[in-house]
Formats: C-alpha cells, sequence, structure tokens
C-alpha cells in the first residue's frame, strides 16, 4: 500500500509539472499563430476593403473581367476566418463564453464558404500556372470537406471529433500564412544560393508546400494534443480505485476474513489547453 501511495504521488507531481510546461509551450505557440494570423489577414484583407484595383498583389487575368471580384471576395472573407480561428481554440474563451464561441464559429464557417466559393473561380482564372492551379483547388476542396466534417460532428454532439476537424480546417486556412512564409524564404534562398530558379518556381513550390506541410503539421499535433492526452485521462481513470492487495489472511480463528486491500485513489488527469473549436 506505501509503495502504491509514493508511487501514485511521483506519478501526480510528474504530471503536474510535465503539463505547466506544455501549458507554457502552447501559449507561446498560440502567440506567435495568432501574431501571424492576424498580421496575415490585416495585410491580405485591407487593399480589398478600400476597392483601390492599383493595390492589387494578385496578377490579374485581363481575359476575365470579375477576376478582381473573385480575389476580393475570396480574400475579405478568408482573412476574417484566418483572424476568428486562433480564438476558437482557447479553452476558457469556450468554457467562460460558449455563445461568443459558437457565434464567431458561424461567421467563420459563412466565411469559409464564401471564401471558399471565390477562391474556385479566382483559381480558375489565375495566371501563376496550372500547377498552382491544382493546389489551389486540392485546398479548397479540403477546406469544405474539413469543415463540413466538423460542422455535422458537433451537431451531433461528438466533441472530441469536432476539435480533430477543427484543427484540420483551420491548418488549411492558416496555408495563407504558411505560404508568404515559404515565398519569403524561398526568395532569399534563390537570391543567395539558387539563381537559376525563377520566381514561379518559388511560388509554385511554395503553394505546394503550404498544403502539404500544414497537414502534415495539423496530423503531427492531433496526435500529440489530442489523441495522447485522451488516452492519458482514460489510463488514468482506469487506475482511480484500483485495489492494492493486502496481506493475506490471518491463520487463527475459525472463519476469520482476510484483510482487504486499500483503495487507492488515483492522480486526478491533468487539465491541458484543448483544440476544440
Amino acid at each position: 500500500m506505501t509503495t502504491a501511495y509514493y508511487s501514485f504521488v511521483g506519478e501526480t507531481m510528474t504530471s503536474t509539472m510535465t503539463g505547466s510546461k506544455r501549458r507554457r509551450r502552447w501559449w507561446a505557440l498560440w502567440i506567435l499563430l495568432a501574431a501571424s494570423a492576424i498580421g496575415i489577414a490585416v495585410y491580405s484583407a485591407e487593399p480589398y476593403l478600400v476597392g483601390d484595383v492599383e493595390r492589387n498583389r494578385i496578377p490579374l487575368n485581363d481575359l476575365f473581367a470579375s477576376h478582381y471580384v473573385s480575389i476580393a471576395v475570396h480574400a475579405i472573407p478568408s482573412s476574417l476566418a484566418l483572424l476568428i480561428g486562433p480564438f476558437q481554440f482557447v479553452t476558457w474563451i469556450r468554457v467562460r463564453h460558449p455563445k461568443a464561441h459558437r457565434i464567431s464559429g458561424q461567421v467563420y464557417m459563412v466565411s469559409i464558404v464564401l471564401g471558399s466559393i471565390a477562391a474556385l473561380f479566382a483559381a480558375t482564372y489565375s495566371v501563376s500556372g496550372f500547377s498552382v492551379q491544382v493546389a489551389f483547388y486540392i485546398l479548397t476542396a479540403a477546406w469544405l470537406y474539413t469543415l463540413y466534417q466538423a460542422y455535422t460532428t458537433i451537431r451531433r454532439g461528438e466533441v472530441q471529433l469536432h476539435r480533430v476537424w477543427m484543427i484540420r480546417n483551420y491548418a488549411l486556412t492558416f496555408a495563407a500564412v504558411s505560404l508568404r512564409i515559404y515565398l519569403m524564404t524561398g526568395l532569399a534562398l534563390q537570391e543567395s544560393f539558387f539563381p537559376s530558379l525563377s520566381f514561379d518556381d518559388v511560388y509554385h513550390a511554395s503553394a505546394w508546400a503550404s498544403l502539404v506541410v500544414n497537414v502534415l503539421i495539423a496530423e503531427y499535433f492531433i496526435v500529440q494534443r489530442v489523441l495522447k492526452p485522451s488516452a492519458g485521462r482514460r489510463r488514468t481513470k482506469g487506475n482511480t480505485g484500483r485495489t492494492v492487495p493486502g496481506p493475506a489472511a490471518r491463520p487463527g480463528r475459525e472463519g476469520a476474513e482476510p484483510e482487504t486491500g486499500s483503495e487507492v485513489e488515483g492522480p486526478a488527469p491533468i487539465s491541458v489547453p484543448g483544440a476544440r473549436a
């Protein structure tokens, strides 16, 4: 019994310290994610909010008169979704302000639907090349599919699955940030080490990287931040109330009851900030 008790105390202290480190690391990553999302959202939407065609940063297709409109309709709601996303993953907002969480989630969903429809038109008439068009088509299809799955799972009350699908969806939303990071990095490397590469080469690689790398990071995050903690809580719950064998029955009086083991309460699950949207 004594051994079991100190074992559980050790597990609790270790779990608490580990949980504290995870929370600090999670908040550091969240601040970085939120700051970059806000910066790119403002940068992307601002030219189209004022309606100044001259400030458009994307090459236009002269054969498609509404190309600029499709880009603007994509940029504004998509930037709004990019802006909202980080705050949907903050646990205390979800817990203390569930109505605000639901309303912002609905705005996020409508923004993605509008942004996706416009993105299909913008990609179709893009002058950046076939490779980029395919990347944006796949991204848009995945964007809508993951949003649909997130919506249907929360409607069924499957919170854990909803959380998983929202992580995947926002990873695709965050491709707007990743694309620019990869593009700036690629252009810097091109200038210093790969002068033979053209801007189109770097842009095409950045477009695909913003899709593929974000998906891989999202799946890693799902395993590390959602599935593993959930499995750990289930194991901890299984240990709660575990019976520790006591000493054998004392020989002596006929019909004497054996001494039973004591109920040892396991460590309480460590609360780790989740990622539900």
